[in-house]
């Protein structure tokens, strides 16, 4: 395939995944009139019609929708491509991305920072979400995950700690509504919650099967925003131990049961864990982690 016909395809798969032409053109950085351009020679180079054009935009046909299966497939070897060589390396040096669960940034973004001091070519990015980034796809280098053992076979998985949260509240909501003493005592209380239903944190899933859901007064999908809430007052929820014994106006009404508790993972991808800087990375973590507990 040509470099030219390539750049045509690109620029359609663009279009495809943003519906407009001035979306495609703000994406690739181009004039809108080069996307038109592109677009129309693409059509007629493979002789039919790639696109429904209509006043809110571009609509695939079942041609461009076939087309552009191809052409994300071929952008996320392209990526997978980009993150392995951004790996290699004899120094430790460049750009390395780390993932992270939400909740532990106070522990691991200490330990990075030592690694930078240690290694001042490193350039570090921290993102901390609650989606599986895919490290085969070169999402991130390393990744820091909760729960069940991850099970990607071209992973390279190492136990760091454990993650254990606390059943927590403010003074305020034992003012008004007490504090629980039993697992009986629960269906008379308010909870802060998850709103996704598929939360993957063990004492989330728990929260789900031992409390009406009428009990859950207050929903987030940010973790941040759940432990205000509970800081608000609104109503009993789970922070992590390091969260609950930096904030002396929270009261821990339940300590961590084991069914709470999930493993702490280091993950990461067998193309570049034997990568210089990807192994100075891992071994710094393993060594700062042996000193984080549960968090």
């Amino acid at each position: 395939m040509s470099g030219d016909l390539w750049d045509k395809i690109r620029t359609a798969f663009h279009v495809a995944r943003t519906g407009t032409v001035s979306g495609a053109a703000q994406a690739l950085g181009v004039h809108h009139a080069t996307v038109i351009r592109h677009v129309d020679a693409l059509e007629r180079h493979l002789g039919v019609r790639l696109f429904q054009r209509h006043a809110r935009g571009y609509t695939p046909t079942e041609a461009g929708r076939d087309l552009m299966q191809v052409a994300q497939v071929t952008e996320e070897q392209f990526a997978q491509l980009v993150g392995r060589i951004r790996g290699r390396g004899s120094e430790v040096t460049g750009e390395l991305t780390v993932t992270a669960i939400p909740g532990i940034a106070r522990m691991v973004v200490p330990a990075l920072a030592a690694f930078q001091q240690r290694h001042p070519g490193v350039t570090l990015r921290y993102i901390s979400d609650a989606r599986v980034f895919r490290l085969e796809y070169g999402e991130a280098h390393v990744a820091l995950r909760a729960g069940s053992p991850p099970a990607e076979p071209d992973n390279v998985v190492q136990r760091v700690g454990s993650v254990g949260a606390r059943l927590c509240a403010a003074a305020s909501y034992i003012a008004r509504h007490g504090r629980p003493e039993s697992d009986a005592d629960l269906a008379r209380h308010r909870f802060v919650g998850s709103d996704d239903p598929g939360a993957r944190a063990p004492f989330l899933r728990w929260l789900r099967e031992a409390v009406p859901a009428g009990a859950i007064v207050f929903r987030a999908t940010e973790p941040a925003a759940m432990a205000e809430a509970v800081r608000a007052g609104i109503g009993l929820g789970f922070l992590t131990a390091t969260e609950a014994a930096e904030d002396p106006a929270l009261t821990v009404v339940m300590e961590p049961r084991p069914e709470w508790t999930s493993g702490l993972w280091l993950v990461t991808h067998v193309d570049l864990h034997r990568t210089p800087k990807v192994q100075a990375l891992v071994a710094h973590l393993k060594g700062a982690a042996r000193g984080w507990g549960a968090l």
